[in-house]
């Protein structure tokens, strides 16, 4: 195998892929239009629209889904997934000098079964 065979061959594999993509966005965009129409017609019959403004409200989705599709990373967007910090206000802050080795090892223990479930449940969403 040749250096313009090895070319050629990754030439019509990126075709290939820009093609298999194309038809992929093209399903995604008809199945967007099916449910929006579907949204705007109960919309309709519920009284909440107009037959023109659901008309202009699914073609501004579309447009908006058209117009937003997959980015690039860029310098103002990071390569890396963005870290998020959950904090609840609803948890009193308590001191670490108040409590004895035995309590904290048991409230961290209680904190892990906590997070465990939470992530449990947070899988099966």
């Amino acid at each position: 195998m040749g250096l313009g065979d090895l070319v050629q061959k990754a030439v019509y594999l990126g075709v290939g892929l820009a093609s298999l993509a194309s038809e992929k966005a093209t399903e995604k965009l008809a199945e967007l239009r099916v449910q929006v129409q579907k949204l705007a017609d109960e919309m309709v019959e519920r009284g909440e629209m107009t037959t023109e403004e659901a008309r202009r409200f699914v073609d501004d989705m579309i447009n908006k889904a058209q117009e937003s599709g997959p980015a690039e990373p860029s310098a103002s967007q990071p390569a890396e997934p963005r870290r998020i910090e959950i904090l609840e206000e609803d948890e009193p802050v308590q001191s670490t000098q108040a409590q004895t080795p035995g309590n904290d090892v048991e409230e961290m223990r209680r904190r892990v079964m906590e997070l465990q479930e939470e992530l449990r449940r947070l899988k099966n969403n």
